[in-house]
Order: C-alpha cells, then structure tokens, then sequence
C-alpha cells in the first residue's frame, strides 16, 4: 500500500488538475456531449497526465540533493529514498512512450503530437535549469498552461479564439507570478533550494501579477460581450459571469497574500470556499452555454 501511495505521490496526481485545460476548446465548441470527440479529449487527457507526470518525475530526480534541503520537498518519494532513482527513471520512460502511444493509437494530428512534445522539451529544459533564468522561468510556466489549451484544440481539429487566449494566457502570467511569489515568502530570504528567487522582489512580483489579474478580467469581459459569441451561444447573459470571475480571484488573490502555498493547485485545494465558487462558475457556464432555457 505504501508503494502505491509512493508511486501515485512520485506522479504528482493532484497536478493533473492543471491538464483539465485541455477540454476548453470542446466545452466552448459546444461538443462536450459528442461522444466521439469528447473520447478523443479523454484520451489526449490521459495522453498529457502521462507526460506531465514523466516531467515530474524527471524534475525530482534531477533536483534530488536540492529536495533533500527543502522543508517540505525532502518528503518526496525520491528525496526522501522511498523509491529509487533507477525505478524513477524506468517510471519516467514509461510514461513518456506510453503519452507517445496514446497519440499515435487515437490518430492525433501531427499538430498534437508536435504540441505534446514542445511542451516536454519545455519542461525538460525548466527542470534541466532555465529555470534559474529570471522571467524565462515565468515564461515556461505560461507555456505550460497555454500549450494545454492548443493541445486540446489540436485533438478536435478545433481553433482557440482570440479573446479565450488572451485571457488565458493573462491569468497563466498571474498564477506564475503568484506562485513565485510565495516561494519568495516561504524562502525567507533563504534563495538556496531556488536560485532565481533572488532576482525577484515581493514589490515587482505584485505589481505585474495584479496587471496580469486585471487584464485576464478585461479579456474575459470583452470575450463574454462580444457579438460573435452572443450569435455563437444565443444568449447576451454571459456577461452575469464576470462578476463571479472577479469574485473567485479575489479569494484566490485573498489565499495567495495570506497563505504559505506556492502553487496554483495547492492554492485550490487547500481553499473549500475557493472551490465552491469555481464550481459554481463553472456551471453558471455550463447553464448559459449548453441549456437553452436559461439563455
């Protein structure tokens, strides 16, 4: 059981939250009750929680001596000797072939794979230490979220609209900065488990992650009030929702200022409140778009 346990921490499992961003060009398509697209999402979901967890597990096993430094990383299957690097690596390689395999068995385009890979090469550069590099480091992590995205349209042969980019690559650049954020409070000044640290201050860090914050705001709104997308859904309520997005990243921005977690998922678990309201935008969302009694 502890094995088990070992292996589902080494894979990082809570973070495939984040590959959830994959089903934004199904959702807004309106085809999210087409069962053979939305089992094509599914599998390119699977497809893409193998490759984040071979990054993962790369990325452990790289910064291993640093983990073993860290308050809280030193408990990490690796750090902490539950399960050895060569087993790690053998994991690793596994799932990288098998996110490959998934591809190639459900006849992705060559579009997806090449989204697939640009972000492993991405995050395989990050953990091998651009990371260190200022602002780069942000960037990476942007990508992180957005390649998501075009991976998701890739599947379905689907485009992203101008507005859903935008924002979401605004809100990415606030999540990134968030997260470096409160890296630097936990640090205490202590930059030795995340060298780049040193580069950032807490005034620079709020200042560009509350632009980003008011311009993924802007983006939405002007997505939500936009003409086409009233033709698109039938409906001019969309607009109803702003307000909630303002609200939930209140809290969020609320959590980020007063609590020690540094990343986005840890941020939203770790918040009930935080995640009752995503779930009520999400299906205020849901309602407007898909149930046409409430358009």
């Amino acid at each position: 059981m502890n094995k088990i346990k070992n292996l589902i921490k080494l894979m990082r499992s809570k973070h495939y939250i984040k590959n959830l961003l994959i089903f934004v060009s199904i959702f807004f398509d309106k085809n999210i009750f087409v069962g053979s697209v939305l089992a094509r999402v599914v599998c390119g979901f699977i497809a893409f929680c193998a490759i984040s967890s071979a990054i993962y597990i790369f990325n452990d096993i790289h910064d291993v001596e640093q983990d073993r430094q860290h308050e809280v990383k030193k408990n990490r299957p690796i750090a902490s000797g539950a399960i050895s690097v060569k087993l790690a690596y053998i994991i690793a390689f596994g799932l990288f072939i098998s996110a490959l395999a998934i591809n190639l068995l459900c006849g992705f385009s060559w579009q997806a794979m090449a989204i697939m890979l640009v972000y492993f090469v991405c995050n395989l550069g990050y953990s091998l230490g651009l990371k260190n590099i200022p602002f780069l480091d942000i960037v990476l992590l942007v990508m992180g979220f957005m390649l998501r995205v075009l991976y998701g349209a890739a599947i379905i042969g689907s485009g992203v609209s101008a507005w859903v980019y935008l924002t979401v690559i605004s809100l990415s650049f606030y999540l990134g900065l968030g997260k470096r954020r409160n890296e630097l409070k936990k640090s205490k000044g202590e930059t030795s488990t995340r060298k780049v640290l040193s580069f950032y201050s807490f005034e620079f860090l709020d200042k560009f992650m509350y632009l980003c914050l008011t311009l993924a705001v802007a983006f939405y709104a002007l997505w939500s009030a936009d003409a086409e997308i009233v033709v698109k859904y039938g409906t001019d309520k969309l607009i109803w929702t702003v307000p909630l997005v303002i609200v939930l990243l209140m809290k969020y921005s609320a959590d980020i200022e007063s609590n020690s977690y540094g990343d986005p998922v840890d941020v939203i678990t770790h918040d009930k409140v935080l995640v009752l309201l995503s779930f009520v935008f999400a299906l205020v969302l849901f309602g407007l778009i898909y149930i046409p009694g409430l358009r």
